[in-house]
């Protein structure tokens, strides 16, 4: 029988085990042979768990039972997680984790030792909560040069624009609307200024790209800055603001992965995304685009993705690593290009006297304030516009590119 350890009893660990126990007659069945959890770590007590004679204070106790062969990391944070996958994979112990912050920070180092351990280190519910996003990557669309992704990695700013849209909430009572829900962290920093998704776009550049991709060299920008009006007259243009990570691949060789607020035109199926849910656009030479959608965050959804990694351990326990769900470690520089250089429409709203909009601009509005949205420009153009227009002595109220697809 095989034996699995749960690190961390959280909102996603706690959802590993209750979905564990609950469908364990069709997860083993599916896996092809017996197994159970026979331990759970956590730094706290639970004396009226039904599984508390299974709890542990003592990562030890995990790494040092060779019966223990797939380990389900729950943590969170890139400190404890990392010492703690780190040391299991040293003792050849498979891991699964929904951990995006290890993942988007360690992930070479940590695959790394998978492979020299003969261990699989597999992150399906890093990126997407129950969404399969990972495993299509690898393994499905293997045959495509995938050229662009693009998507809603995060629900919590997802439910923040929702709101903003649905509800004519302004931007900070639609925050405390989802952290009353459960939705935002009490700091909600992560979230709303797009470092959960610079994370999770992170991991899929790394994927399609081969190369590790660290967060810090990637453009990331949240949504703060978006205002209600910039809401109502994304409306008036056809489109919905949302917050898009996406990655390309351009013709070099290189790749610009960012974050940034955009505004998604009504034609585009991202546009309807709502709620916390997530999407993510893929487009290949062989598929065209294909698209993946579902619940992004939650209990029971990312423990969904991390038994499912589980069961594929559980499958192929003995008979080797992934290859195919790996990278390596590189000098960012010699695969990101300048994000200023890529091209997009944008959106201007502007307040001041004597405004024009620049030739061949669509105006969406022409009163106290003009705004428009631009021909194709790059992001570099665009800043100096910007700059254009203050020295003229307007005041740019707004710039946000336009996605398209």
């Amino acid at each position: 029988m095989s034996k699995i350890a749960v690190l961390g009893y959280g909102v996603v660990g706690s959802g590993v085990v209750e979905l564990f126990y609950k469908n364990k007659e069709s997860i083993l069945k599916k896996a092809g042979r017996d197994a159970d959890i026979k331990y759970i770590l956590d730094i706290r007590d639970f004396p009226d768990s039904p599984y508390r004679d299974k709890f542990t204070k003592d990562i030890n106790d995990i790494v040092n039972d060779d019966e223990v062969t797939i380990v389900a990391e729950c943590m969170g944070g890139a400190t404890f997680a990392y010492d703690f996958v780190k040391a299991c994979l040293m003792k050849g112990k498979n891991v699964s984790t929904s951990n995006k912050e290890l993942v988007a920070k360690k992930g070479a180092e940590l695959l790394a030792i998978a492979k020299e351990k003969n261990c699989n280190f597999f992150f399906e519910a890093s990126v997407g909560g129950a969404i399969p996003i990972i495993r299509p990557l690898h393994k499905c669309l293997a045959a495509n040069d995938i050229t662009y992704i693009a998507g809603i990695l995060n629900g919590t700013t997802n439910f923040i624009l929702d709101r903003m849209i649905n509800e004519n909430m302004d931007f900070s009572d639609a925050l405390s609307m989802a952290q009353k829900l459960g939705y935002a962290e009490k700091d909600p920093t992560a979230d709303i200024e797009g470092h959960d998704a610079c994370r999770k776009i992170c991991i899929l550049s790394s994927l399609i790209t081969g190369k590790h991709i660290y967060p810090e060299n990637v453009y990331t920008k949240g949504i703060t800055e978006i205002s209600l009006k910039d809401v109502k007259f994304a409306e008036k243009f056809g489109a919905a603001v949302k917050l898009i990570a996406s990655v390309r691949k351009l013709e070099n060789g290189k790749i610009i992965p960012m974050v940034m607020p955009m505004l998604v035109p009504y034609e585009n199926l991202i546009s309807r995304v709502d709620n916390v849910f997530n999407a993510v656009m893929v487009c290949g030479d062989g598929i065209d685009r294909a698209m993946f959608y579902g619940r992004g965050a939650g209990m029971l959804p990312t423990a969904s993705a991390v038994l499912g990694d589980v069961i594929e351990q559980l499958k192929t326990e003995g008979n080797g690593t992934d290859l195919a769900q790996t990278w390596v470690d590189c000098d960012n520089s010699e695969i990101l290009d300048d994000y200023k250089e890529s091209s997009f429409r944008m959106y201007f709203r502007l307040a001041g006297s004597d405004l024009s909009a620049p030739e061949g601009a669509e105006i969406v509005e022409n009163g106290d304030e003009i705004v428009f949205v631009t021909e194709k420009m790059t992001i570099s153009d665009a800043e100096k516009l910007e700059a254009d227009f203050t020295a003229a002595g307007a005041e740019v109220k707004s710039k946000i590119a336009v996605l398209e697809i």
